[in-house]
Parts: C-alpha cells; sequence; structure tokens
C-alpha cells in the first residue's frame, strides 16, 4: 500500500525545510511546500494530496485556520495544525475547524508519524460515514409518500399514484371500496388508523399481486372547515429501499469494527515487539479482562469496548526508552518514574479517536487503585471507570504471573494471593471476586 501523499503549509523556510525532510524520512510523499494560504488551493488542485501540515500563523491574508476550514468542507482534505502557538484564543479558533490533529513545536517523529496515521484513519472514516448518510439522504428524497383519504364510512375517497402502485389497486378500482379490502397488512392485530392512540408504525401490506411489501404508516383525522372531521388520512410509504440501506449500514459497521479491531492489533503487536519480554502480555489481559467482564455481566457493548482498550492499554510505553523496558536489573527511581508516565501518554495518543467507548480514558486509568494510591491521577472508588477496575486486576494477575527482564514469574498462585489480600484496597471486591471464580472455580487459563 503506497504511502500518504502530504502538502506542507509553513512560511519559515528553515521549518518548512525540516518538517519536510522529517515527512519523506518517515516514507510520505510531500507534494509540495507553500508559505501562504492563498496557494494551498492553487497546491490541491495540481497534486490533491491525503493530509496537509498547517502552520496557523501564516504569512498574507489568510492564516491557517481560515484555510483550514476550506481544506476540510470543500475538498474532504484533513488538516494537521502544526505550530509554536497555543495560546487558549489560537486553540479556541483552531477548535472551530476541527482539525484531525494538533502539534506544538518541537515535536518527535514518533509524534509527527501516529499524529498523521490517527488523522488519515480518521479522516476515512468521516468521509465514509459522509458517503453513506448523503446515499442514505439521496435513496430517501426520492421516495414518494402513499396517499389514502377514507371518508365517514371508511370507504376511499381518495388514493394518489405512489399509493396505488404499491398496494397494486388503480383509482377506479380503488375508490368507494373498503380500506381494509384495498390496504391490507399481514398482521390484523396492528392498531386500526380510526384509533385514538394509533401511531406512526412499520408493518408489511400485501399488494393485490400478493407481494408483502414493509412499510411506514401514519394516520390522521380529516381536517374540514369546523375542526376535524370524521374521516381519515392515511399515509404511507415503501421502505423497501431503507430496510435494505439499514442492512447495509449494519455491514458497513460490522466491517469498520473489524478494521478498526485490526489497527489495534496492529498498534498492540507494534509496542510488543520493542518489548519481546512481555510479548503477549496486552492478549493475554484481553482475554482474562473480557472473562471478568462477563463473569460480571457487563453488557456486550462494553465487553468489546474494554477488550479493545486491554489490547493496547501500555500503548504509552512506545514512548518510554526500549532500554529501560528490557532491562534486565532492577530500576531505578528515575527510571520508573519514566514507566509511570505510560498511562498518560497512551491517553495523549488516543485522546483524539472517535471510539464508541471511553478507550482513552480506560487506559489512563488502568493504573489508578481503589484507595487512590495509583497513578496517574490518584483517584479512587467510584471516580475509577469499572472497565478501569476490571483491566487493573487482569494487568496485575497476568503481570505476576509473567516473566519480566528483571525478575522470573511470581506464578499464578502467587498473582492471586495479591488482588486476594488487596481486595477492597487496592482492587475492587467484585472484579477480585470474579477473576478467583474464574481461575479457581471455572478453571480458567491466560493461555
Amino acid at each position: 500500500m503506497s504511502k500518504a501523499r502530504i502538502l506542507i503549509v509553513e512560511d519559515e523556510n528553515l521549518v518548512a525545510r525540516d518538517l519536510q525532510n522529517m515527512v519523506r524520512l518517515l516514507g510520505y510523499e510531500v507534494t509540495g511546500v507553500v508559505q501562504t494560504g492563498e496557494e494551498v488551493i492553487a497546491s490541491i488542485n495540481r497534486k490533491k494530496p491525503d493530509l496537509v501540515l498547517m502552520d496557523i500563523v501564516l504569512k498574507g491574508n489568510l492564516d491557517g485556520i481560515s484555510v483550514a476550514a476550506v481544506t476540510w468542507e470543500e475538498y474532504g482534505i484533513p488538516v494537521v495544525y502544526i505550530t509554536s502557538f497555543a495560546d487558549d484564543l489560537t486553540f479556541e479558533r483552531a477548535k472551530l475547524t476541527e482539525p484531525f490533529g494538533y502539534l506544538i513545536k518541537p515535536f518527535e517523529e514518533r509524534e509527527l508519524e501516529l499524529t498523521i496515521e490517527t488523522a488519515l484513519y480518521k479522516a476515512r472514516m468521516q468521509l465514509l460515514l459522509r458517503e453513506k448518510e448523503q446515499w442514505l439522504s439521496t435513496i430517501l428524497r426520492s421516495i414518494g409518500d402513499g396517499i389514502i383519504v377514507l371518508n365517514a364510512e371508511g370507504l376511499i375517497s381518495f388514493i394518489n399514484p405512489v399509493a396505488q402502485k404499491i398496494t397494486g389497486w388503480s383509482e377506479k378500482e380503488a375508490l368507494g371500496q373498503k380500506f381494509e379490502q384495498v390496504f391490507c397488512l399481514q398482521n390484523q392485530s396492528l392498531p386500526s388508523p380510526w384509533s385514538e392512540d394509533f401511531s406512526p408504525q412499520e408493518a408489511v401490506l400485501v399488494s393485490r399481486d400478493g407481494l408483502e411489501i414493509p412499510i411506514e404508516q401514519t394516520s390522521a383525522p380529516m381536517p374540514t372547515d369546523r375542526g376535524l372531521g370524521p374521516g381519515r388520512v392515511i399515509v404511507f410509504r415503501d421502505i423497501t429501499s431503507r430496510k435494505k440501506v439499514e442492512r447495509e449500514l449494519q455491514d458497513s459497521w460490522a466491517r469498520l469494527q473489524r478494521a478498526l479491531q485490526g489497527t489495534v492489533q496492529a498498534i498492540s503487536t507494534t509496542i510488543e515487539m520493542r518489548d519481546p519480554y512481555t510479548a503477549g502480555h496486552q492478549r493475554r489481559v484481553a482475554k482474562l479482562a473480557e472473562a471478568i467482564a462477563r463473569e460480571l455481566g457487563l453488557p456486550e457493548a462494553g465487553v468489546e469496548g474494554l477488550k479493545l482498550a486491554a489490547e493496547i492499554h501500555d500503548i504509552g510505553k512506545i514512548y518510554v526508552p526500549s532500554e529501560i523496558l528490557s532491562k534486565p536489573t532492577k530500576l531505578t527511581e528515575l527510571e520508573y518514574t519514566i514507566i509511570k508516565t505510560h498511562p498518560q501518554a497512551g491517553y495523549e495518543i488516543l485522546k483524539n479517536i472517535e471510539f464508541p467507548w471511553p478507550i482513552a480514558q480506560i487506559v489512563l486509568q488502568h493504573h489508578e487503585r481503589i484507595n487512590g494510591s495509583g497513578y496517574p491521577k490518584g483517584l479512587k472508588g467510584g471516580e475509577i471507570l469499572p472497565e478501569a477496575r476490571i483491566l487493573a486486576v487482569a494487568d496485575v494477575v497476568e503481570a505476576m504471573s509473567s516473566h519480566r527482564p528483571y525478575r522470573p514469574a511470581f506464578g499464578i498462585d502467587r498473582a492471586l494471593e495479591e488482588i486476594k489480600q488487596n481486595r477492597g484496597v487496592l482492587y475492587g471486591t467484585s472484579e477480585v471476586d470474579a477473576c478467583l471464580r474464574l481461575i479457581t472455580e471455572k478453571a480458567f487459563t491466560l493461555d
């Protein structure tokens, strides 16, 4: 798969050259380097990039913030701001354009690459969603509504062409007929259109030709000069196409979920390649966390989000030097302090990705403890997300059971003793109890 094309917008020549070299070293193609907002559109028209790295403060009449809105709305190209200015006013203006990333100079290559890849992924998802929404909107606008008017005796006094097409009855044939004879529903137990409590509902209409057509229908009294008369107006539409679109959207959502899970697994593998001694740690933690969540009866959506968070809970370690991660001797106080930054670093990496679950917060809190002795925030008890409390127990059990560069594995018995002794102190009581049941009573294994 070819690397993305990047347009650089920077009015300082030295900075622009350094940024261009950094982008190329990361394997991306640079479509151009421009200095003013006016030049951006011209450069895009010459060779459309996949992403724009935009300095906020530019020469000329247009600054980066003004150009960014046009770049996304008219061309569908995501913008990542790169600037030395991080004051509140600038930041608030920048937020209005919904940027896909925000980098403060100076920054490292790893930070730039991760921001670019995250922005590109988010843009692809938003463009796909926009395409689906436009497609659905076009379909719905093109569907006409069927209209049938009943007189006081319940006989049809008017039927429009769309209603004729759906029911299979011509106007000449339908006029004067009983409503139930023309408008035949598969489920006769549904409320009658004459009912006072009739509300919009879906049903299956059986046409004159025997076709079963899903419809959406509503009913209202027929208005007259004296108010509401005894007649009724029934409005309905063929929702066959909508039902099809809904299924396609569900399939699309399932594909997006699989793509997201694949991306997460790739990130997890990248992290573990830097730390071979803990290879598989995140996958085993995710397996145990998922089992604990199911044991506690968490909703399926919550279980799925927790599993995803567990699979990348140590993503922040990408900022920790590999020499520390694989150090075969006891860590110094400074080295341990560096290790302890990984939950916050993980949160910073994930916070701008619009997951359907609080992934970033779960990652941030997975080293918090019930009594407030954890890090990085020192949260207590109910301040900690339920998913993070589950992840904390699973993480400790797996870590103590496995080998580390600076110590041999303690074994599962020692790990269970740890969470049992600190039940209600460091770890949640229900989470500990569920973990103990799984391993001691239900023969759960990490392998």
